[in-house]
């Protein structure tokens, strides 16, 4: 059983395809601490949009319906959940379509805000720990966390990866809409992905994720005893 002076907060970025969600929940499971895909909120808020049908090339439609969704996120690593207005999104958020527009959605300042403040909140109310995972959590979301991880890893390494979930997908149209989206996130205005100056890199294209997550582990178990 985990002691509350060993409540340690955890933010791991990194672009898509490098390991993050595998890696941060497997993290959390093995060191007993919560567990938080930032990434899912903002693709249940863009679901959400498309389904109620606010036009998401409009930042100012964007802007006025940010705060309508009511957004609950379960933080067990084991088995995370998601819903919106009650209803589950865990399934319908990994579309295509929502993949292909979360960009543009999560790159409206009210929108970030909004997702922001449920991320902190969250955080603040994970006893003995968290884990978020994200693309802005070391820089905007969690300055102060205790550790901060930044994951990352070739295009070619995180195409192969991102194509063997998706069955069927073009490796080659994989990697071009990785590097698309990593050009919209990095160059947005509001909390673009970014490494953290005190964040801890870690090159995920030559490790396996068993031993990505050892790695990650071991600085947490590490910064645990520092403490």
């Amino acid at each position: 059983m985990e002691t509350a002076s060993s409540a340690v907060i955890v933010a791991i970025d990194g672009p898509s395809g490098t390991g993050k969600s595998s890696t941060s929940k497997a993290v959390a499971a093995k060191l007993g601490l919560s567990y938080l895909d930032t990434g899912a909120q903002y693709r249940a808020i863009t679901w959400w949009m498309l389904n109620n049908g606010i036009d998401v090339t409009s930042p100012a439609e964007i802007a006025t319906a940010a705060a309508k969704p009511v957004i609950i996120s379960g933080t067990d690593p084991t088995g995370p959940t998601i819903t919106v207005d009650g209803e589950d999104a865990s399934g319908p958020i990994r579309t295509q379509e929502v993949t292909s527009k979360v960009s543009a959605v999560s790159a409206v300042p009210e929108v970030r805000t909004i997702i922001t403040e449920l991320q902190r909140s969250i955080a603040a109310g994970a006893e003995g720990g968290i884990v978020v995972e994200g693309r802005d959590i070391g820089t905007t979301v969690l300055p102060d966390a205790d550790l901060k991880i930044f994951l990352t890893a070739s295009p070619e390494a995180r195409a192969a990866r991102r194509s063997g979930e998706v069955k069927g997908s073009d490796l080659a149209a994989t990697r071009e809409a990785l590097i698309k989206r990593d050009a919209a996130d990095s160059g947005r205005k509001t909390s673009p992905l970014a490494k953290a100056d005190d964040a801890v890199e870690v090159d995920t294209t030559e490790l396996t994720l068993q031993q990505v997550i050892e790695c990650v582990v071991t600085l947490v178990e590490e910064k645990r005893t520092a403490a």
